[in-house]
């Protein structure tokens, strides 16, 4: 493991000074590397611009550019670096404004090279605890992030739901980083689709969802959920400088060119109504999610609302044997559900699939009957291609000789298509997560064999396994009760307990033998999951 050196520039105007703090110190045996020298500030400020040094040894003063005003214009290019000052006794003056800019240490001359050495080693040690605390803020918040896009959906699903009162739900969106301090509310539902099945691993996805989050970054009134398999949610919040009527199509507009950027991709969009209260969100994400329900009927690339009339394609005419064309019925529509709905959509499909026939066709029981029938065939066919037998189905919706009854009324005939569609799709979801079983061994098998690899990440883990990063997190953190990043710290700790007790390597070798490039990560990592430090560990073994 490579520590980096911490780099150290010297202005000093008296040469024999200078020369006797370059050259009396082994600034690389002691750890550092001597990067450049100067004697004054205006020579010295290009050339600490270049170095980028952690330490600045400078005196205070210097012709032409005295140490406050070098200090002075160094702090604001490199904030982070460390000033150690030297002056004379009578510069009291000086020093009071030197501890203002920030300085560091301040020594007062003349100063033997052990007594620099030993405040330079002081700075060092700064600079360490600072650049640890940096590597352990960066590492929490990759850990956070998967944690936050769980808690968000959650958090969404909480607000539809319409239960909780409207202070928890502001206290515990404002948790997860949602401010809904709004005087109006609408939600849109949107999918992107691209040629790869919609759980796997799509490049261009990924990439739309970064371009997403930027456009989301403009739009101060607009929230992002990312929800999975069921595409993003946008909550859209009304302000009394600019309302929904505004900020609706605005943002409608540009998620529409941000997909002109994709040209092999697809999107569908359901959008709510404007409501004035938090508490009526769950009213607008039926409605959004109504129209949502559109997108196994309708053509993609539009946003569509549930009341918006009859499109193009959809059957409207008095029943004639016309009105029977296969492609006036989207019988692709019933296969598109199968494929990818929710048990939890299956209700407004259905209610719209029944809409878009036509309200005059639905009334005829010869339709209702031969509408129906070809969705048992289709959903019969859909079951046995993911290993069915089609009695499977008859099992628990009956077979045409028994399913006389259900043609009495609309209302009994949507129930029926309901249960069918309910049924094939619990079916469909026992194959999934057989499917997801073995995938999750997969994953787990990848993990193990690199978890050495300190870029290890949940993108590289779900591309082992074809899934999109977001299906991925979603599915692991269900079936496995724990997080990725969990996981993987849960394995890197069995190593490294393995290599304490059965090993002499240092901690710091452990520590990259088990993926972390930071020795006092591990360490902290390790007490925080173990309770104990890997010291104390290998004592106890």
């Amino acid at each position: 493991m490579v520590k980096r050196m911490i780099k150290v520039f010297l202005v000093e105007d008296e040469i024999v000074i200078r020369e006797g703090i370059k050259k009396n110190i082994n600034w690389q045996q002691e750890g550092f590397e001597f990067v450049g020298e100067a004697s004054d500030g205006e020579l010295a400020y290009p050339l600490i611009s270049n170095t980028k040094p952690d330490i600045l040894i400078t005196d205070i003063k210097m012709p032409f550019m005295d140490g406050l005003e070098l200090s002075r214009l160094v702090k604001k290019e490199l904030p982070d670096i460390k000033i150690l000052v030297l002056s004379g006794y009578n510069e009291f003056e000086y020093a009071k404004e030197a501890i203002g800019i920030g300085i560091t240490e301040y020594l007062v001359k003349p100063v033997s090279g052990e007594k620099l050495l030993e405040a330079v080693k002081k700075v060092a040690k700064i600079i360490e605890e600072e650049r640890q605390q940096k590597q352990f803020l960066l590492a929490y918040q990759n850990e956070q992030e998967e944690r936050k896009q769980l808690a968000r959906q959650n958090m969404f699903y909480r607000l539809v739901e319409g239960k909780a009162s409207v202070s928890v739900l502001l206290n515990e969106a404002r948790e997860v980083g949602m401010d809904l301090r709004a005087t109006q509310y609408n939600i849109v539902l949107f999918q992107a689709f691209t040629e790869v099945e919609a759980e796997n691993y799509s490049d261009d996805l990924n990439r739309l969802t970064v371009k997403i989050e930027e456009l989301i970054t403009t739009m101060p009134e607009v929230i992002m959920i990312e929800r999975g398999l069921e595409g993003f949610a946008f909550i859209l919040k009304g302000t009394d400088n600019r309302n929904i009527e505004e900020i609706l199509p605005l943002f409608l507009d540009r998620l529409k060119n941000t997909m002109e950027e994709y040209p092999g991709m697809e999107y569908f969009g359901g959008i709510g109504i404007t409501v004035e209260r938090l508490s009526e969100l769950k009213a607008c994400f039926e409605k959004a999610n109504r129209a949502y329900a559109y997108r196994y009927l309708r053509e993609r690339n539009q946003f569509v609302t549930s009341d918006m009339p009859k499109g193009p394609g959809m059957v409207d005419e008095e029943l004639t044997l016309g009105a029977l064309n296969v492609k006036n019925l989207e019988r692709k529509a019933v296969e598109r559900f199968l494929a990818t709905g929710l048990l939890g959509e299956v209700s407004d499909f259905v209610d719209e699939y029944f809409y878009s026939l036509g309200e005059q066709n639905v009334q005829s029981m010869l339709f209702r009957q031969y509408i129906v029938m070809d969705a048992y065939i289709t959903t019969a066919g859909t079951l046995e291609k993911l290993g069915y037998e089609t009695k499977a189905l008859v099992e628990e919706c009956g077979d045409f000789k028994t399913m006389a009854d259900v043609f009495n009324t609309i209302e009994q005939t949507t129930d029926y298509l309901k249960h069918v569609l309910s049924v094939a799709i619990r079916f469909r979801d026992k194959v999934s997560q057989k499917k997801y079983v073995q995938l999750l061994e997969d994953a787990k098998e990848y993990i193990w064999e690199n978890f050495q690899n300190e870029d290890i990440s949940l993108n590289t883990v779900a591309a082992s396994v074809n899934l999109s990063p977001n299906h991925f997190s979603t599915i692991f953190s269900q079936e496995m009760g724990q997080t990725f990043i969990e996981y993987l710290t849960n394995v890197r700790m069995e190593k490294a307990k393995e290599l304490l007790r059965n090993s002499n390597m240092r901690t710091w070798e452990i520590a990259s033998q088990v993926g972390y490039r930071d020795a006092h990560y591990f360490s902290y990592l390790f007490k925080k999951t173990q309770e104990c430090t890997p010291r104390e560990y290998k004592g106890k073994s």
